[in-house]
């Protein structure tokens, strides 16, 4: 998933609007987030500075660095100005970090640590260049990581009125969970944001980072608030309209969740307009997108938003930096609808794009050739796949999770195939086993990180194998990781249908129909 957030992350980078905002009028806050930050920069640095500091909380880093740096033209030993842009190459949530364009910009500050610590003008600067200085010191980034961590730690002991500080110390922390979510750490700083936000509900960083730390199945009631704040907090920033939706999926409020990300694909390609780039229409905030019009029935929506991300990634030409992001949003449309047999599924992927893109690629093209019943098709992208999977597991910098879903794909589309040739039983028991490895792998936000969550593949073989009341339970699991997942609601009426739980299936019968209300026609499932 980290590596796909990267991707995703990649498609929105841009940089020539440095020079544009050289020209502007000082900017403003209120459509990034409100902040105040104490500092010794001079008068005329501060909006750059402030407006930087509240985009750095938004994520959003490449327009974040241009405000830190044109304070550090107007104010050239503003040591402050430094620091931030040095932090907005760290991307924590995404195990990003650009270390040597950080001390690039701390060199420019002063060659060596002690002659920047020297320039900043008050005790509190310096604790945080001194911070800084360890995330990007020496040793390995994990280690840094939680160098760094203890660093505002104790920062924030130090200055507990320092709503930055306190907020920065909740990120690092999360940051420190490399292998995925981990629950007690991610507590720990909802516990530290928790009383910040109430505190400070205006501030852009503590809203957003509250977001992440709650933004699984059963603890995203407790972001809730802040997802509806946080969208009005800052306007302007698509990243913090998207953020919202990490709550919205969780709480299966697909409504919602495609709103948010509406405003947030807007947003990427207004910006883009002003800056005279063409719109981009693949990236994490499309996927999203895609998936919230599934979940909502909106077939045609979904698929207008995979076609347009074909074009941004030059499916055609076989040449784009965004094809992994078309081969997610592509295989999540085959899963989520019954198109197996429509151009979607006819779709061929540019022989240069690379391994991630391919496996997961290979895995719709597969799926999709099962249900219609073409098992030599199935068999040719089981192959292609398997040829994918190798590449990935060679490769020493793909993280357990990642690896751990690469494994379960291969298996389900074996599985698959072997349902289809007749050994259900034998796929029935693979299936079980996946199940019980994806449940135990650290949560991954958003839409499902196995594309075809095991548990929901799990339900529908038990259906085939005329055993509902097992069904029942495999989707009812599935709901526990993808709550409100349409898809896992059909099975899960269909199966009480057959076990003849009339009352349970009416249920979710009322609660499809809830979802659907704004496309019954469309819906995936007419």
């Amino acid at each position: 998933m980290r590596n796909r957030l990267l991707i995703f992350a990649a498609a929105f980078c841009v940089a020539s609007f440095g020079k544009a905002i050289l020209a502007q009028a000082p900017p403003t806050l209120d459509d990034v987030g409100i902040v105040s930050f104490a500092n010794s920069g001079s008068a005329a640095a501060q909006p750059y500075f402030l407006r930087g500091l509240a985009l750095l909380h938004d994520f959003e880093y490449d327009d974040a660095a241009i405000n830190f740096r044109k304070a550090q033209e107007i104010d050239p030993g503003f040591a402050m100005a430094y620091w931030g842009e040095a932090m907005t190459y760290n991307h924590p949530l995404w195990a990003q970090q650009d270390a040597d364009a950080a001390r690039a910009a701390l060199n420019r500050l002063g060659t060596n640590a002690q002659s920047r610590e020297a320039k900043a003008g008050t005790e509190r600067e310096r604790d945080y260049i001194r911070a800084v200085e360890v995330l990007y010191g020496n040793g390995t980034k994990e280690g840094r990581d939680f160098r760094y961590c203890d660093a505002m730690a104790a920062l924030h002991a130090k200055y507990p009125d320092d709503v930055d500080a306190a907020a920065f110390y909740a990120l690092s922390l999360m940051g420190t969970s490399h292998n995925g979510r981990d629950i007690p750490t991610y507590m720990r700083a909802l516990a530290i944001l928790e009383d910040l936000f109430y505190a400070n509900p205006h501030h852009p960083g503590v809203a957003h980072y509250l977001i992440h730390a709650t933004d699984d199945p059963v603890h995203a009631p407790l972001g809730l608030h802040a997802a509806e704040l946080y969208s009005k907090i800052a306007p302007a920033a698509a990243h913090a309209q998207h953020m919202t939706s990490h709550i919205f999926v969780a709480m299966g409020m697909w409504d919602d969740v495609v709103h948010a990300n509406e405003i947030a694909v807007n947003l990427v390609n207004q910006e883009n307009a002003n800056k005279n780039l063409p719109p981009i229409f693949c990236g994490h905030y499309s996927y999203w997108l895609e998936y919230g019009y599934l979940q909502q029935g909106r077939v045609h929506d979904a698929l207008t938003a995979l076609n347009n991300c074909a074009k941004s990634a030059g499916v055609t030409s076989g040449a784009g930096p965004m094809l992994s992001s078309y081969a997610v949003m592509r295989t999540r449309y085959l899963i989520d609808t019954n198109d197996w047999t429509g151009a979607v599924a006819k779709e061929k992927l540019p022989a240069g794009a690379d391994a991630p893109a391919r496996l997961t690629f290979d895995f719709g093209t597969g799926y999709a050739a099962v249900r219609r019943n073409d098992l030599p098709a199935a068999h040719a992208a089981l192959a292609d796949l398997d040829v994918a999977h190798q590449k990935l597991h060679a490769n020493p910098d793909s993280y357990t999770s990642e690896v751990q879903r690469e494994d379960i794909l291969a298996k389900e589309l074996a599985a698959m195939i072997d349902a289809a040739e007749g050994k259900l039983a034998q796929a029935t028991a693979t299936v079980r086993t996946l199940a019980t490895m994806e449940t135990a792998m650290p949560f991954e936000f958003g839409p499902p990180f196995i594309e075809e969550p095991s548990y929901e593949l799990l339900g529908d073989f038990l259906l085939k194998a005329g055993k509902p009341a097992d069904a029942q339970q495999a989707f009812q699991s599935a709901l526990q990781r993808t709550p409100g997942r349409t898809q896992c609601l059909t099975g899960l009426e269909q199966a009480d249908r057959a076990a003849g739980d009339m009352d349970g299936a009416m249920k979710v019968s009322a609660q499809l129909k809830q979802i659907w209300h704004l496309a019954d026609s469309q819906h995936a499932g007419s």
